[in-house]
């Protein structure tokens, strides 16, 4: 059972410890900065590249007017900007309304067959340079796009990621959102605000706090600073659905059914020999899910992905092929495998707790865990209340419990995702 207890701890603690620190270590040892060559104007002097921005949608007539009015508001030449959105086999008036804005953009029409689908189509009658894909849910701050392709002047890079901002992280964070509106304006609000000022700010329209909100927006910032570190390194290893871009040259169609676009797209680029880097001054903004029941959902069809991309690319496996592989294994299948750690460790620290005090205390760490966990998910029960007022009553414990319970949603999702991909059930689309 001590072989148990360590090999589980060591890989617990590889995968969400060692290789953190490993990173920050290689990243100062070792890092690859983009080319900026000499020679090549700056982004003032030289007309941008030519973009075309896919967007898939289905029945999302009630959001797309205003995430278009973003991107057309955004800093970027109109001439050198093309907007395709696809309809896939939307049954709102989702077509009606695109069609009302005439050239500006392509609407494109096709049979409900999933997002992967939609893609294909969409790039089909791409003719920019650089493709960029987003959603229909978030909004660009309006320098999003010059930042998204200013890296392509290395011929290196094959992909850029932006930076997601979410409702649930810090004032100082997420209030940078002050400074845009829904449609990319920029104002001088960020100058006067600060802390719990800003926050109220960016939820005037009294719209409910996340549950589980403390737990994912702690998540997701570790993860952006794995992202900004693997970035510096090599390559990002995915990229972030709603604001991420790509050379036309590289992209392959997706497979029907495919989960993970915004992870497939990027790791083909990667095996083909490129980078793939992560850009902080491209950002996007989107709400945190609702509750834990929301966020479960999402993480397994996230994880359901992670699953299927193994088969659609095993070349991925390879380490003389896959030249971020040891990346790969640490970040992604690490984190697949965690769930099981998990059980080992506590099966075997039970067996162990009496034999030395270490494994009594290690097992009390534990189960304070599984309890802090099981608190979070009561207060995730209780009705949400409006912005603001939640978050000025909520107290410290409170919030370690729902980091403990985002923390086994996490895990859990990566089980369920796993049934989920090989049953095929609940995540295709």
């Amino acid at each position: 059972m001590r072989l148990v207890f360590w090999i589980s701890a060591l890989g617990v603690g590889y995968v969400y410890v060692g290789y953190p620190v490993l990173l920050v270590v290689w990243a100062r040892v070792r890092p690859r900065p983009i080319r900026m060559s000499r020679d090549t104007p700056s982004s003032e002097q030289s007309a941008p590249p030519r973009i075309s921005i896919v967007i898939a949608a289905r029945n999302e007539a009630t959001r797309l007017r205003a995430r278009i009015e973003n991107l057309l508001a955004l800093d970027y030449p109109s001439d050198r900007r093309q907007i395709i959105v696809v309809s896939d086999g939307s049954t709102d008036d989702t077509l009606d309304m695109l069609s009302g804005y005439g050239d500006v953009l392509e609407p494109l029409a096709a049979p409900p067959a999933g997002k992967a689908s939609a893609l294909n189509l969409g790039t089909a009658h791409a003719t920019g340079e650089v493709l960029v894909f987003a959603d229909a849910r978030q909004m660009f701050t309006p320098n999003a796009l010059r930042a998204l392709v200013a890296p392509f002047v290395d011929p290196e890079v094959g992909g850029v990621t932006g930076e997601l901002l979410l409702n649930c992280e810090p004032s100082d964070v997420a209030g940078r959102r002050a400074g845009t509106d829904r449609r990319g304006a920029s104002t001088d609000r960020r100058r006067h605000h600060r802390g719990p000022e800003r926050r109220a700010a960016l939820d005037r329209r009294g719209q409910l706090v996340s549950t589980i909100g403390d737990g994912v927006g702690l998540y997701w910032r570790y993860e952006k600073q794995l992202r900004r570190l693997e970035s510096i390194v090599g390559s990002t290893l995915g990229a972030t659905g709603a604001i991420y871009a790509l050379r036309r040259s590289l992209y392959r169609a997706l497979p029907d059914n495919t989960i993970l676009d915004d992870v497939l797209v990027p790791m083909r680029a990667v095996l083909a020999g490129h980078r793939v880097v992560f850009n902080e001054q491209a950002i996007a903004f989107d709400r945190a899910a609702a509750d834990a029941r929301a966020e479960r959902r999402r993480k397994v069809r996230t994880l359901a992905g992670n699953f299927q991309i193994l088969w659609q690319e095993p070349r991925l496996l390879i380490p003389v092929v896959n030249p971020v592989w040891l990346q790969y294994v640490s970040h992604k299948l690490g984190r697949l495998l965690v769930p099981y750690a998990l059980v080992g460790l506590f099966v075997a620290n039970v067996a162990l707790a009496t034999e030395h005090p270490f494994y009594a205390l290690t097992l009390a760490v534990q189960s304070g865990l599984y309890v802090l966990a099981g608190y979070g998910a009561w207060l995730d029960s209780l009705q949400p209340r409006p912005a603001g007022h939640v978050t000025q009553t909520w107290l410290p414990v409170d919030r370690v419990a729902r980091v403990a319970l985002t923390f086994l949603v996490m895990n859990y999702a990566a089980v369920a995702g796993l049934l989920s991909a090989l049953t095929r059930r609940n995540v295709w689309r």
